[in-house]
């Protein structure tokens, strides 16, 4: 029986979780659109170095955000092993470029633990908080705040 199953009866959130590098991060299911293999991306003049480009998604124009570079990390060098998350950020729908989708997690809130006082003010401003699951540490993040109002218009 995997870690979901166990708690579907309990109630609570569901969670996508994918890794970025060698970190595992998630997010709120209700803001994901699809997933969908690496596609590559027409690049836009004047974009922020985390945005990799376009992409046409059924006639929408999709921007494409480098998430490990936007976290900070090392850019990705997409292959065709990655994955674009399509999500919803308030009113703009962007693909998230990630490693690889793991799990869907369904977790109670007292399951999450704050974020370390140690993080950086850049790491706290975007983890909910932190989850210990299964010998995991998969960190909580929540996509408004790693895509401010103002560079959601710009991409």
């Amino acid at each position: 029986m995997t870690y979901a199953a166990k708690n579907l009866t309990t109630g609570g959130r569901e969670l996508i979780a994918f890794r970025v590098g060698d970190q595992e991060f998630c997010v709120n299911i209700m803001v994901v659109r699809e997933i969908r293999g690496w596609t590559p991306a027409t690049p836009m003049p004047h974009a922020p170095s985390y945005v990799l480009g376009v992409i046409n998604l059924r006639g929408a124009v999709l921007p494409i955000v480098d998430l490990s570079a936007r976290l900070g990390m090392k850019p990705a060098e997409p292959t065709i092993r990655h994955v674009i998350i399509v999500a919803q950020v308030k009113n703009q729908v962007v693909g998230l470029l990630v490693d690889a989708v793991s799990d869907i997690l369904t977790v109670r809130d007292d399951e999450i633990q704050p974020t370390p006082d140690i993080s950086s003010e850049f790491e706290k401003s975007f983890a909910r908080g932190v989850l210990a699951i299964e010998g995991r540490m998969i960190c909580l993040v929540e996509l408004e705040a790693v895509f401010p109002q103002e560079e959601r218009e710009a991409a």
